[in-house]
């Protein structure tokens, strides 16, 4: 199993950190695993993606083409990259913000991740909602060492914010796991 996965969203929308999270968890599950960011020009509201390698076997190089699997924040990203995803691949998009059409490729599945993350307690957690999601919807990692990998991620600076961002792992795998 090799999986080429893009996470792209505005800057903010915390696409680094559910990059980093999907690594950490590939690593705890002993598979091999690269990570290779792309930012936009700005800080904030530009544009930003990270390329995510998950492999039982070696890896030769962080960049994914064509992926497997898109997680798109936000329709700009769509529009972007869903034209490189294989035929055969699934999107996982953020269907708070935008309903993108029916196509007759990737398999498309919507997660309302803004409003799930208001219910979790903070829409700044979208992004955990999303990699729930994944975890759910693609069986590639599962849900224990997704939300193993948020404190050692976060880590111990940040301690307050692990209760909701797992909180909001759950919820996205519980919105696709039902």
């Amino acid at each position: 199993m090799k999986k080429g996965i893009i996470i792209s969203g505005f800057g903010g929308q915390g696409v680094m950190l559910a990059g980093n999270i999907l690594c950490r968890a590939g690593m705890k599950e002993d598979k091999f695993v690269t990570f290779f960011p792309s930012y936009g020009a700005e800080m904030r509201g530009g544009t930003a993606n990270c390329q995510v390698i998950i492999s039982d076997t070696h890896i030769g190089a962080p960049v994914v083409q064509y992926p497997d699997i898109l997680l798109s924040f936000n329709k700009p990203s769509y529009v972007k990259f869903s034209p490189r995803v294989k035929k055969e691949g699934r999107i996982l998009v953020n269907s708070s913000l935008y309903k993108p059409e029916e196509n007759p490729g990737p398999e498309l599945i919507g997660i309302p991740a803004n409003d799930i993350a208001r219910e979790c307690g903070s829409p700044i957690v979208l992004n955990m909602v999303m990699i729930g999601a994944f975890a759910a919807g693609t069986k590639i990692l599962g849900i224990g060492s997704v939300k193993d990998s948020v404190p050692e991620v976060l880590t111990e600076k940040k301690k307050n914010l692990w209760d909701i961002n797992i909180r909001a792992v759950e919820a996205g795998y519980n919105y696709l796991g039902k």
